[in-house]
């Protein structure tokens, strides 16, 4: 009896082992061919991260690691970007590839999911260029009970319901928040949004993947949301904009108009997708034939002669922002030859090699295009080019109920998110808070204001720092967005300045004191690095660069590898990160020298128009350009002026009418003087070299009409540009007519007739979605032309339907609109209905709808959807209203 127990332990013991063996030996990389290219690539990663090869690889050390984690690992290692080997550690990586798995085995669509689609979208950590962090298991937790149970496409669109409930729609700055840093303020661009909404759907095992269009071809700005994978199909979502269905968003219109639309897929990727990328870390895919019709656009280039030019660079352009924008940039073939697929507008082709170029534009009709080579820097010339954008199309709409009923749940959503965001600090409290502390209670309030979820971490910093004079001088050289993400002790490590007897003599208000002190450098995310260079700086090394500046230069050079193609999402490496790795790419090492500067409390910054970094010429005290290039000489400097030409309808503005560009290495490159050329006129000091000057005039149905001007400056020359807006070729036409004896109910009660509120003058009417990001750009839109609205002395009137119409809503948040703008509720659609049977066309929600009409109720103007710029087409409409009356 004891022997039979015995076996049959013994037998127990040993299936349990077997089981467990079997466990540890399943692969992740169940393709042995695939397996190996992992592994060797990971070898190859492995080595060029052996400054940093403690924090990073120990991991694989640890005791009980399986096959498929050690796999898993390999994976993200063998093609994880730059910044990712230098500011994060092993255990960060283990902690997601467990959560991933984790997810996969607790939902029943984990067991459905292809490897190559859980590998390539689930596991990877990263969507962009965001900073990371642990959203992936705190998400997880949230998210688990709610969908669980679920089929998978309700699932997706139930996570998309509670990232509304977290974030919605604003503009900020270009860096990328980590997603728990969105969630903390509630707020963020689309790209913020999008980021936000992939991680949420990974970390409950839903393959996801975000996607943009990188500039629109019809208006300016660009876009981004989110596909997922649901049974076997991708499908699309608006990033925390949820509708009741899938392949529903606002942008389904516009993105119909789109020429490129596309997504970084992270490692060796072999889906279906056509590739307008491919290396040996990722891959970008071409996207655009789920939306819209695609064409092939076909270019040659050949040399004076004809012949074929192999290896030529070819950017295909779209016109956004007042420049050619690469929507994606191909090397020519051994005979010449490049191509994409893209939408069915215009594109402007730009190819070089070497120090030649040349450019050519291709149709929807045009076939392939040849461009020659045969044009050099130097020559004088200007010339006009004519953009069209692709047509609009009809898209299919929504059944009524569910629109109504998803409303409803928008509204609840929208009222979760603003009671969270009413336990942010009041003013009350922050007065009252700095009157305990002795600090400037304007300031302090203007600070805790824009620090939303982080103002617990801003007033800690600021009670600990209170007595330091630069506290306030500190803050404000930091960016919105780094007030609302940066933990106290980040800034703490910084604000060293107050016990430094080298600062004694300094003023608060001093601005070069912000080039020492302040953490903001580019438009990384803050950390910190300045106690970590000023223990690891050796003091020989401190002084000899206070003396000489090539001494940090040298050092740089020496030390750090220049690696452009690995840091593929751009995210910087962290100054630390790059010092520790060894290796960085262009903008990084930068950054890294800017840091080490500022360390050793020499003034140094980037320069935001050319993004150079720079250090202040103590004998001259001048700002002065650093290149790691030594054959690079400083080129002399020369002023351009730019005025403002009389026969211009609206004032022209920097990156909406007009760019200029200096040429550089085979293309003109844009100078961001978005923040120096608030208006005209206007004066800016440049390099000696060849520029182009770009304005454009946008037509209402999105083509662009494009005035190109090439010159030289030369070193010491002051050059004046009169900014001249091209005339775009067309006449009005009434697109409908609406009877202006209609009555309105404003929002005070008041009722008048539409050609009362005219003012003998016309009437622009934007019917509105207040909670959708389209109708949002229009509000921003319309501060711009205030001055000239107002002097016009036209009727503004908003319209919002009262489906649309949320308790939250507040129309005296939006700052900045013309002083007649009046608002009403358009109950059961009424005036929407009227206008949109003038036009004859069938309106259900692409919102804005946007009509001017004339004092006789003759459209003149209409716009729906997604348009950039509606303002300024308004005033074009007047004034061509004027002329030909």
């Amino acid at each position: 009896m004891k022997k039979t127990i015995f076996y049959s332990l013994l037998a127990i013991a040993l299936t349990f082992i077997t089981n467990a063996c079997s466990l540890s030996d399943k692969h992740f990389l169940k393709d042995e061919q695939y397996r190996e290219q992992v592994h060797q690539q990971f070898l190859k990663r492995k080595e060029l991260a052996a400054g940093r090869s403690q924090q990073l690889f120990s991991v694989f050390e640890k005791q009980g690691l399986t096959a498929e984690q050690r796999e898993a690992l390999e994976f993200l290692y063998a093609y994880m970007p730059l910044s990712d080997l230098a500011d994060y550690d092993g255990d960060y990586f283990l902690g997601q590839v467990d959560a991933a798995f984790k997810a996969r085995d607790y939902f029943d669509w984990g067991k459905k999911i292809p490897d190559d689609i859980f590998r390539h979208f689930v596991l990877v950590y990263r969507v962009n260029n965001e900073n990371l962090d642990t959203a992936r298991q705190v998400l997880f937790d949230e998210l688990k009970d709610r969908v669980k149970g679920l089929t998978m496409d309700k699932a997706v669109l139930e996570v998309n319901h509670w990232c509304h409930e977290k974030v919605t729609y604003r503009g900020t700055d270009g860096r990328t928040s980590a997603p728990l840093a969105l969630a903390k303020t509630s707020w963020g661009r689309c790209g913020e949004e999008s980021t936000f909404t992939t991680a949420a759907l990974r970390a409950v095992g839903i393959p996801a993947r975000q996607c943009y269009t990188p500039r629109w071809a019809h208006t300016d700005d660009n876009h981004a949301w989110v596909e997922v994978w649901v049974d076997g199909k991708w499908h699309y979502i608006g990033a925390c904009e949820p509708e009741p269905e899938l392949d529903a968003a606002w942008f389904s219109a516009p993105v119909k108009r789109a020429m490129m639309v596309h997504t970084n897929v992270f490692g060796l990727y072999n889906g279906p997708e056509e590739k307008n990328v491919q290396t040996d870390l990722y891959s970008v895919i071409n996207l655009l034939g789920n939306y819209t019709d695609t064409r092939e656009v076909k270019v040659k280039v050949v040399d004076e002669t004809g012949k074929p030019v192999e290896g030529a660079t070819v950017k295909f352009n779209v016109y956004n922002y007042a420049e050619f924008y690469p929507i994606a940039t191909g090397s020519t073939t051994e005979g010449g030859e490049a191509s994409i697929i893209s939408g069915m507008g215009d594109i402007f082709v730009w190819a070089d090699k070497g120090d030649v170029y040349g450019y050519g534009k291709s149709g929807s009709g045009s076939g392939e295009i040849t461009v020659t080579l045969n044009n050099k820097p130097g020559k004088d010339f200007e010339e006009i080019i004519v953009v069209e954008a692709p047509a609009e199309q009809e898209i299919k709409e929504l059944a009524p109920e569910k629109i109504a009923g998803n409303a409803k749940r928008l509204a609840y959503e929208d009222s979760i998110r603003n009671a969270y965001m009413s336990t942010f600090i009041s003013e009350a409290d922050a007065r009252k808070f700095a009157e305990e502390n002795k600090l400037n209670a304007d300031k302090t309030w203007e600070l805790l204001s824009k620090s939303q979820g982080n103002w617990q971490e801003i007033k800690t910093f600021m009670e600990v720092k209170k007595n330091n004079p630069y506290l306030n001088t500190f803050l404000m050289t930091l960016r919105d967005k780094d007030l609302r993400d940066t933990p106290s002790a980040y800034l703490s490590d910084h604000l060293i300045v107050g016990d430094d007897v080298a600062f004694n003599k300094m003023i608060p208000d001093n601005p070069i004191i912000g080039n020492i002190y302040s953490p903001r450098i580019s438009l990384e995310l803050i950390r910190p690095w300045r106690s970590f260079f000023r223990k690891t700086l050796t003091e020989d090394f401190v002084n000899k660069s206070r003396s000489d500046i090539n001494e940090v230069i040298r050092f740089i050079s020496e030390n750090i590898k220049i690696n452009d193609e690995e840091n593929y999402y751009k995210c910087s490496l962290s100054p630390q990160g790059s010092y520790e790795l060894k290796v960085s790419d262009k903008h990084s090492r930068d950054i890294l020298f800017v840091a080490l500067c500022r360390s050793m409390d020499i003034p140094s910054r980037m320069d935001q128009t050319t993004g150079r970094p720079q250090y202040l010429r103590a004998e001259t005290g001048l700002w002065t350009d650093v290149s790691f290039d030594t054959q690079a000489e400083e080129k002399p400097k020369a002023t351009i002026q730019f005025t403002n030409a009389k026969g211009n309808i609206v004032k022209p503005g920097y990156y909406t009418h007009f760019t200029i560009a200096r040429y550089d290495n085979g293309d003109f490159v844009t100078l961001d003087y978005e923040n120096s050329i608030k208006d005209l006129p206007a004066r800016i000091t440049v390099d000696a070299g060849y520029y182009r000057l770009m304005t454009g005039s946008r037509g209402n149905d999105g083509s662009v009409t494009i005035s190109t001007r090439y010159f030289e400056v030369k070193g010491g020359e002051s050059k004046h540009l009169e900014i001249s807006l091209p005339k775009v070729e067309g006449r009005i036409q009434v697109q409908g007519i609406v009877d202006p004896n209609t009555v309105v109910t404003l929002q005070d009660g008041s009722k008048k007739s539409l050609k009362e509120l005219t003012n003998r003058k016309g009437l622009m009417i934007c019917f509105a979605d207040p909670d959708k990001e389209p109708t949002k750009h229009i509000l921003q839109d319309l501060p711009a032309v205030q001055q000239a609205i107002e002097e016009w002395g036209g009727g503004i009137l908003f319209a919002i339907p009262d489906d649309k119409l949320s308790k939250a809503f507040d129309a005296s948040v939006f700052k900045g609109l013309p002083k007649q703008s009046l608002w009403m509720t358009d109950n059961n659609r009424t005036l929407l209905n009227t206008v949109a049977g003038a036009l004859q066309i069938n309106f259900s929600n692409n919102f804005p709808l946007t009509v001017y009409l004339s004092t006789n109720g003759g459209i003149l103007y209409s716009s729906q959807g997604y348009h950039i710029g509606t303002g300024e087409n308004i005033i074009k409409t007047i004034e061509l209203e004027k002329e030909t009356k």
